[in-house]
This record gives C-alpha cells, sequence and structure tokens, in this order.
C-alpha cells in the first residue's frame, strides 16, 4: 500500500531523511518508534506528501506520487490524524465528520449523517455529535479526529503521534478506540511513544534515529531481544 523508495528530506541544510526505505503492506498495522527528532513524522508526513521528499519516489497503492497527483491520489487512498486535532471549531461534531463523506466522495446528507453517526459510536461519542469541538477534552477531540479519519473511508490511515498533546487520563481513551480499530482491516501507519500499544498491536515495528531506519521487526523481536544497540539503550531508558 504504501512504498518508500530511497527518500532524502533537507530542511535548508538540515538533513532530516537519509534514504529511507520502507514498504507497508495492504492491512498491516507498522509503528514507528524512535527518539524526539529521529525523523519519524516527517517520514509519515511523507507518506502523503504534506512534506515532499528532497529526493527518492513514494508510492500509494502503486501510484507514484508526482506534484501534479498527489491531491487525487492522497484524498482517493489517505487519512491522517494529527498531533493536534485540526478540527473545525465554528462546525459541531456531525459537521466535522461529514465532509469528507459529501465534499470527496459525493454522498448525499443523508448517507453522511449515518456514516458519521456509525463512527462516532466506534469511537463512543455519538452524544457529542450536536456540540462544538472546543467544548470537549483532549481525548474526546482526538477520538473525534479519528472518528472523522474513518469518515473518509481510507484505505490508509496515518496516525502522528496521536496522544502526545493529551495528559495521562485521556491517553487511554484514544489508545482504547485505536486498538479496537487495529483488529479491522485498514492499514495504520502508526508514530508513537507509546511502547504498550505498539507491543500489542503492531505487525511490525521500525525503529528511527538521525533520519535513518536502524532496525525493524516484529514486536515480539523487538521487546524481546532487539539486535542494534541504539534500539536496546532506548528501549532500557523507556521500559521498566
Amino acid at each position: 500500500m504504501i512504498r518508500l523508495e530511497n527518500v532524502n528530506k533537507y530542511f535548508g541544510d538540515l538533513h532530516v531523511l537519509k534514504d529511507v526505505n520502507l514498504e507497508v503492506k495492504e492491512g498491516e498495522k507498522l509503528v514507528i518508534i524512535g527518539p524526539s527528532g529521529s525523523g519519524k513524522s516527517t517520514t509519515v508526513r511523507c507518506m502523503n506528501f504534506l512534506e515532499e521528499p528532497t529526493s527518492g519516489n513514494v508510492y500509494i497503492d502503486g501510484t507514484k506520487l508526482t506534484g501534479k497527483n498527489k491531491i487525487k491520489v492522497v484524498r482517493e487512498t489517505t487519512s491522517m490524524v494529527f498531533q493536534q486535532f485540526n478540527l473545525y471549531p465554528h462546525m459541531t461534531v456531525l459537521k466535522n465528520l461529514m465532509i469528507a463523506p459529501v465534499k470527496l466522495h459525493h454522498k448525499s446528507k443523508k448517507e453522511a449523517e449515518e456514516l458519521a453517526y456509525h463512527y462516532l459510536d466506534v469511537v463512543g461519542l455519538r452524544d457529542k455529535a450536536q456540540v462544538y469541538p472546543t467544548t470537549l477534552s483532549g481525548g474526546q477531540q482526538q477520538r473525534i479526529a479519528i472518528a472523522r479519519a474513518l469518515c473518509a473511508q481510507s484505505k490508509i490511515i496515518l496516525f502522528d503521534e496521536p496522544t502526545s498533546a493529551l495528559d495521562p487520563e485521556t491517553i487511554k481513551e484514544v489508545l482504547d478506540v485505536m486498538i479496537k480499530l487495529a483488529k479491522e482491516n485498514i492499514t495504520m501507519v502508526v508514530v508513537t511513544h507509546e511502547m504498550g500499544f505498539a507491543r500489542q498491536v503492531a505487525d511490525r515495528v521500525v525503529f528511527m534515529a538521525d533520519g535513518q531506519i536502524l532496525e525493524e521487526g516484529t514486536a515480539e523481536h523487538f521487546f524481546v531481544n532487539p539486535e542494534n544497540e541504539r534500539v536496546k539503550q532506548f528501549l532500557g531508558k523507556i521500559i521498566r
């Protein structure tokens, strides 16, 4: 579903991604971990051309992304859940969820509303349909953001540290929704510092540092018997 081929990314003189090669299979749950500043978020943002690689190629569902086709291809295949929830504050929760079905998939208002309520049920927030996002807690807003991504009915959902802006009490409610999603046939790429989530959900874990992939393997491999010394140091600091 996703292939990064020798992807490099510079911000000015800063070389953020260095020849990154990565494939994500259909239905796979890929979790990207690593220290802050390692290039994790930039990698995910290159997957949908929110950041365009300085060099290298990105393929989505077999199609090479270019400056000309990126909007069409990404809209048809990919949704993203950000650190900050990026909900429209002037629209109700229901209206936020109906935008993609109506605008992108040309569904009727009735169909879009039914879809929105379905995914509000999935994230456990049907009772918040008519309120405005600013009245909700951070955890609730992020669950709405996940429901919005689901309403787009994309084959791929990218998560860029979806719990990093939340307080400890609300992280669990968002992770519980993501764990539920992981049981569906959705391709998920998740950048996270939540190691318990990674261990429970990931089909494959990728460890990045200094703009490079240093190790990848199953969750069991990573958390039981990692090979790279940098990975061992990282896990040793955050897993007690």
